[in-house]
């Protein structure tokens, strides 16, 4: 009898195009993988497993850390291994209560708000580069430290916990949003879209800065996990639902070459071979053979009810190239509101599509959100469990 598989084993057979004994499972690997607090409370409960205290470890997002109990419950192939907040960031702030509104700085100065009644996730307010004018201005802005040391304190443990003694796949965090997530953030989408088209210069010096920041911190990760790391991810939203928030060719201009100086900046880093996990919300399937070249290995969330997004024509087109993490489930009709038999045949039908071959790790599209019940929560994860076996 052949020696069963490791989680670890079973994702890195996926990323090599390999079949391993059935699909690996991602949920809480990172903040775009993960369950929101108030779907995973029903869980918990769902399950019979005690009430406890849910630590939140995206606070924007209110995402739930999945603790053991349910990783072991469920079989969850992946683990998370983010940095940890810095010790000195004189922008950030904590929550507080202004009313109808929980609010927040995050260490960019970016202001949150989240509704007291029903709120499930914090929404931007306030840009604080919204008034700035020049290029010195971006200069003196107080940007957050990526070498803050707090960050990498529990990196290299994390990492060779999961590894060497529970034989898990990781994926090693980033310090902040992508190259173009921080610009707008920061900036304000109206601003920077149109710092783009006619104030270049402006554009450039932004996008540099955030790019020499994000390798300060890349070379001090990758350094502090040493060999033991597999993937790595970044992102940046590129895509609505319909199609692409910026043209192609702005994208080339502004964007592409970035990435590219990024991402082999990231390998060049790396002490192993690294898959490079990018994430990219929405209608993303123009910008693909683009981001082949610029050197991601794996897509994320593949947002099946975008346009263009369907998921035996990615795998025909892409699926040499690029591992699929997540459209495993429609999340924004089905998995919410479907029936038992619904969830079932969408599981199947995206499993059929892109699990042929390897090169696919089943998670929701995005977190799960707060709306979803845990009797569908669960029947998505029966459905996972009968037909995500290769040999079946």
């Amino acid at each position: 009898m052949s020696k069963p598989w490791t989680s670890y084993e079973r994702v890195k057979a996926a990323l090599e195009h390999r079949e391993p004994d059935r699909v690996p499972f991602d949920l809480g690997g990172c903040v775009v993988t993960g369950i929101n607090k108030v779907a995973y409370r029903n869980l918990r409960a769902h399950l019979g497993l005690p009430e406890k205290t849910i630590d939140i470890y995206d606070r924007m997002q209110q995402l739930a850390r999945v603790d053991q109990d349910v990783l072991d419950r469920l079989g969850v192939d992946v683990r998370c291994v983010d940095p940890g907040p810095p010790k000195h960031a004189p922008l950030a702030t904590d929550v507080v209560n202004e009313g109808d509104y929980y609010a927040f700085n995050d260490e960019h100065g970016i202001t949150w708000k989240m509704p007291v009644q029903g709120g499930l996730y914090f929404d931007m307010r306030r840009h604080p580069l919204a008034d700035a004018e020049t290029v010195a201005d971006l200069e003196k802005f107080p940007w957050p430290d990526p070498l803050d040391p707090a960050r990498f304190e529990t990196l290299k443990a994390q990492a060779d916990q999961y590894v060497h003694r529970e034989h898990k796949a990781y994926i090693l965090g980033r310090h902040a949003p992508g190259i173009f997530e921080v610009a707008l953030w920061t900036r304000g989408f109206e601003n920077f879209f149109v710092d783009m088209a006619i104030n270049p210069g402006f554009a450039d010096a932004l996008l540099d800065i955030i790019l020499e920041l994000k390798m300060k911190y890349w070379a001090r990760a990758l350094d502090a996990v040493g060999p033991n790391v597999l993937i790595v991810w970044e992102a940046d939203d590129l895509a609505t639902q319909r199609g692409p928030i910026l043209s192609l060719d702005m994208y080339r201009k502004y964007i592409s070459p970035r990435h590219k100086r990024l991402f082999d900046f990231i390998r060049s880093h790396a002490q192993a071979k690294i898959y490079l996990f990018y994430h990219c919300c929405g209608a993303v399937r123009d910008f693909l053979p683009l981001l082949i070249d610029e050197g991601i290995d794996i897509i994320n969330p593949v947002q099946v009810s975008a346009d263009g997004m369907d998921t035996a024509e990615l795998k025909r087109l892409f699926g040499r190239q690029l591992t699929f993490w997540g459209g495993g489930i429609d999340t924004q009709q089905v998995l919410p509101y479907g029936t038992p038999e619904q969830i079932r045949q969408e599981v199947k039908r995206r499993i059929d599509d892109l699990a042929p071959g390897g090169g696919f790790v089943f998670n929701t599209v995005h977190n799960v959100q707060g709306d979803v019940p845990p009797q569908n929560f669960m029947a998505m994860w029966e459905a996972l469990q009968e037909f995500g076996v290769y040999d079946r």
